[in-house]
Formats: C-alpha cells, structure tokens, sequence
C-alpha cells in the first residue's frame, strides 16, 4: 500500500498504538514485530478492543475487513510520519547527545510551551519507534515540535533525521555512552555529530554551546547557528552556584533552578537559548525553568526520615557519573555516603572505566562509598562493594544507612531506585 493511501486511513482515526494491551477507541493499530513478539498476533484483538484500523505485514493475519497489509509494518509507521511531517510543516527542533538529553528537551519544552503551542518527545520514546510516534502525534495546530533523537550505533541519527526532517538541532554533549555500540568516544562524536551533518546539508539552523570546543569545530565556518556561553554567545549564560540547586543569570537575568549539578547548567542554558531564539519573554523563561522539577529517577532531591536523598538512577555512563560524583563533593553536608551502581553498554572498555570511577570515588573527602554490580566488585578498591542488588539489600536490612545525604546513581538495568525502600 502506497504512503499516501495510509495516510487517508490514519486521519480517520483518533489515535495510534503500537501497543495491543492498550487500544484507545476509534485508533490505528500498527502490528510491530520483534525479537520476542509478533504484533500481526494480535491484529484482530485489536480491532476488537476497538481500534478502527490495525496494520500487518503477514498476509496470513488479513482476516477481516479493517485490517490493512503492508511490506514492513515498521517502514510503513517511519514512511508514514515522514509523509505526515511534511503535511503539517511546522517546524521541528531536534535535540541528541551522550548525557542529559532528556532533561534539555523537557526544560525546552517548559519554555517554549509558555509562547507556543509545542508537542514533544513524551518520556524517552527516542529511538527508530518512539521518533515516529512522536512526529504522528502533532497536529497542524501544533506550532512547534522537539524531537529527541537517541542512538546507541552509527547512522542511527542520520535515519531519524531522514524521518523528522528537521529544522533546527542541538547537541547536549558527547560523552562516554554506548561505547561499545559506537566503538569508543571517537565514534561518539562522528555519530552524534550526524546531526549536524544533516542540518548542514539541508542548510538549516544549529543551536551550539559556544563553549564546547568540539561543537565548535563541528560547525566551523556554517553561519547558520544560535549559541551561548559564558562570553561570546548570542546568550550569556553566567553560572552562580549549585548548592544544591543551579543558580544562574541568562543576559543578566537571574534563574534559581530545581535541578541539582553543575552538570545541569548547560542544559538550562540550552533551553534558555532556544526560548530566546524563539522570541519567548524572558520573564517567561525563568518562571518556566524556575518550575520545572526532575522526575522518573532523574536527580531527583527526595526527603526521607531527616535525610536528603539526590536519586540519579535512570541512567549511568563514565561521563555522568564523574559528573555526579564532582557535585556531590561539592555539598557542603559532612556526612556523606553515594550508592553507585554498575555502568552498562561499555564493551572492552567497561573494566577500566568502572576501576577509573572507582579510583576517583575512592579519593573523595568526606564521603563513604558503596559500589554494586558485578563490574564495580571486580575493581580493585578498598570501597564496600556488594556484587549484585540482593547483597545491597541484606546488608542495608542488617545495617541502617546513618548518612544524612545519599547520592543513588546508576545505569536504568541495576534499578538502584529500589533501594529507597530500604533505607
């Protein structure tokens, strides 16, 4: 079936879903197969729970009148919000990067949402899937979109691009994630980097952190950019302090922010730049970045029993969790304990990565540290380490953490978020 025939049963609905467990009345269903599951299975229980359309790519489940077949299911959802995008043409901002992607897309989307009517990424629905469903959930009535755009091998942003089409981009950073898909750090930054290469190619407007040399370098020379920086952006950005909340002044205009780190300035400022961009008031970007609070494990400041908890457990790499560690020396509070769990997606490179985090945690002054996972327990380090979740939990059901302010952080496997209920 052609796109553009699709396209008519798509506006006939009111929703679509990937997900057979939860069919919304009057939506298009879209039988997506995987490793362990094969939605065409469940083509006719969708229809059923009232779903309008469902869409197969096995010509043995086209058993009833409303169930569409196509080559691929998962190339037709990509070619289809393709073709919606260009339908609706409104402009799409899209955001990729090693650390804090999540957090700069919901600080944008904090601030733009006060000028302009903006749809984006819901959650971390980043990849070759969510990007879609993203895309299709906008409406000519939508006046901005932000697409976050995740990848764990090369090419893998060029092919969300090539759905989105965007109009503008930004790079939160590159950093020490997925080293085993994209082969190490170099590979890192050519694959976050095919972000430029597409708005580049397209002519189109990238957003910078001017004071990140490698950004720089990506985009030497392309006059079509928007930047901040502490001294020579479009926005100045001037940090004051994270104790333990961000404190900042975006053009001289002073941001008291809910986000704890340093290592959260930069996606403030992130978003203050493209609300500036945009036009949007300033006063209009403080009150929303002043209101924006983290959520779903992201540093997270929770009150627990007369202690403070920073719960950081939904995702873990070298580079974060460096970061986390340097602001969590910097509290000014002297009893102290961070609970780190294993990093994921490292390869070759996960012992030496997991010893140098080890090294450095060892070296803080004032600060017990507790180390889980299997990788963490094999460094050699003279820190308490428990091999796995169980250990952790016995050992806090034996011995009550007496520490007034924990740091919890960790990759979204080891679920470190559980161990609240035991403190």
């Amino acid at each position: 079936m052609e796109t553009a025939q699709l396209y008519t049963y798509f506006l006939k609905a009111e929703a679509l879903t990937t997900d057979s467990r939860s069919i919304p009345k009057n939506s298009i269903f879209f039988a997506l197969k995987g490793e362990n599951f094969n939605g065409n299975l469940f083509a006719e229980e969708a229809i059923r729970k009232g779903a309008i359309y469902a869409v197969v790519d096995e010509e043995q489940y086209k058993n009833h009148p409303n169930i569409i077949l196509v080559d691929n299911t998962l190339t037709a959802l990509q070619q289809l919000a393709n073709y919606h995008r260009k339908q609706i043409g409104i402009p799409i901002i899209a955001l990729t990067g090693s650390n804090g992607k999540t957090t700069t897309k919901e600080l944008i989307h904090s601030v733009l949402k006060t000028t302009y009517k903006t749809i984006a990424t819901k959650g971390n629905l980043n990849n070759h899937i969510g990007v879609p469903l993203t895309l299709l959930s906008m409406t000519k009535e939508t006046e901005l979109g932000i697409v976050e755009m995740g990848a764990n091998h090369l090419n893998e942003i060029t092919t969300l691009c090539t759905i989105a089409e965007p109009d503008f981009g930004y790079i939160t950073n590159f950093g020490k994630a997925h080293l085993e898909g994209f082969g190490g750090v170099e590979g890192v930054i050519k694959g976050k980097s095919e972000l430029y290469q597409f708005l580049i190619k397209h002519q189109k407007t990238i957003f910078i952190n001017a004071d990140d040399p490698i950004q720089n370098n990506k985009t030497a020379n392309y006059p079509r950019k928007f930047s901040f920086s502490h001294e020579h952006g479009d926005v100045i950005i001037k940090f004051i302090n994270a104790q333990p909340f961000v404190e900042l002044s975006v053009n001289n205009m002073s941001i008291h922010s809910q986000l704890i780190g340093s290592y959260n300035l930069n996606n403030i400022a992130a978003a203050a730049m493209i609300g500036c961009y945009f036009n949007v008031p300033m006063d209009n970007i403080k009150n929303a970045i002043e209101n924006y609070t983290p959520t779903n494990n992201r540093s997270q400041i929770i009150e627990q029993n007369g202690r403070k908890i920073i719960l950081d457990a939904y995702n873990a790499n070298p580079s974060s969790m460096h970061a986390a560690l340097d602001n969590f020396a910097l509290q000014k509070e002297t009893s102290k304990l961070a609970i780190l769990g294993d990093m994921f997606e490292l390869g070759e490179a996960a012992a030496n990565e997991h010893q140098q985090i080890a090294d450095y945690a060892a070296s803080l002054v004032n600060t017990d540290v507790w180390l889980v996972g299997h990788n963490f327990s094999n460094t050699i380090s003279s820190l308490k380490k428990f091999p796995n979740f169980k250990d952790l939990e016995y050992f806090l059901s034996e011995y009550p953490v007496k520490q007034k302010l924990l740091l919890i952080k960790g990759s979204r496997g080891m679920a470190l978020e559980r161990t609240i209920k035991f403190l």
